[in-house]
């Protein structure tokens, strides 16, 4: 028995675990893949306080010798449900057959970015392919860039890389625009922002980095080409949740929980991307981490 499970050992998850041990609690995280999330395949991380550059495998490498040097147990098997109840222990069953139990759970399940789903993305991920504009848009200063997606997040993207980049092309499959119309209002008065539509980006070009892609027009199965240092995917999230979908309560996928991390379950916490929350940063990731992790402390001495 854990006096705290904690499932994910991505930047939030671990980061829990390292309050959780700092406090004393006996912790145990339950990772299905590998540890450090989606970070840890990041080739480069400069926005994160306090180190100017770190790979994202060094950065994660760091968080999880961090955590176990504390005593925190990472078991890398997949949580497949939870039962129980904060008057009980809540019972944590695993893919392995194995079952764990715990006073809270902290859910740290993160999210994964939708793919374009053509050749070449994965390898090229890095090389010139990114899904976070914010996280990697300094890298291409006075560059050309390009941003799939049509929804708020693809528009914000598009507009904030235009006071990095020399140009920027805003690649969207439909004539209309999902986001907001201010934004997209916002977006068509910035000089450096081209509007391509309805293309869909279908094959990548370039070695060993990216260096153009080709678009397919949806209506009438034109190509052309466009000459880009970097494309930034902004086609949504998924987040991991779907076997808690009947355990806590979620919203559009993501489970609801505040800045205060509890969900509507009394002794389940939610922290980092598989929450609902504007911001999905390495940085705020950690702090719902910590935020998480506290209140599960407060929760088991307090009730």
């Amino acid at each position: 028995m854990a006096d705290i499970i904690i499932v994910g050992a991505g930047p939030a998850g671990l980061s829990a675990a390292i309050y959780a041990r700092r406090a004393n609690m006996d912790t145990v995280v339950y990772e299905g893949e590998s540890y450090g999330g989606q970070i840890i395949n990041t080739p480069e991380i400069e926005n994160y306080p306090a180190i100017a550059k770190i790979s994202g495998f060094e950065w994660a490498t760091n968080l999880y010798n961090h955590a176990t040097g504390l005593g925190a147990k990472v078991e890398f098997d997949r949580v497949t449900a939870i039962e129980g109840s904060a008057e009980e222990l809540f019972t944590v069953k695993l893919e392995s057959g194995m079952e764990d139990t715990a006073k809270a759970v902290i859910l740290a399940v993160g999210a994964s970015n939708r793919h374009l789903g053509i050749d070449r993305e994965e390898e090229l991920t890095g090389k010139g392919i990114s899904y976070c504009a914010t996280c990697d848009g300094a890298f291409y200063k006075g560059k050309t860039v390009a941003v799939s997606g049509g929804g708020n997040t693809a528009v914000e993207d598009a507009i904030y890389l235009a006071g990095l980049a020399d140009k920027v092309y805003l690649i969207h499959r439909r004539n209309e625009f999902r986001a907001e119309e201010t934004l997209v209002k916002a977006a068509r008065e910035m000089p450096n922002i081209e509007f391509v539509t309805p293309y869909v980006v279908t094959e990548l070009k370039g070695e060993p980095k990216l260096a153009s892609v080709i678009l397919t027009n949806r209506e009438d199965g034109s190509t052309k080409e466009l000459e880009i240092s970097g494309l930034f995917v902004a086609i949504g999230q998924e987040p991991k949740t779907a076997d808690f979908k009947d355990l806590v309560a979620l919203s559009g996928g993501y489970i609801e929980a505040g800045e205060d991390c509890r969900t509507n379950v009394k002794g389940i916490f939610a922290a980092g991307d598989g929450r609902t929350k504007k911001v999905r940063q390495l940085t705020t990731a950690c702090s719902d981490g910590a935020v998480a992790a506290l209140a599960a402390i407060d929760f088991i001495k307090l009730g």
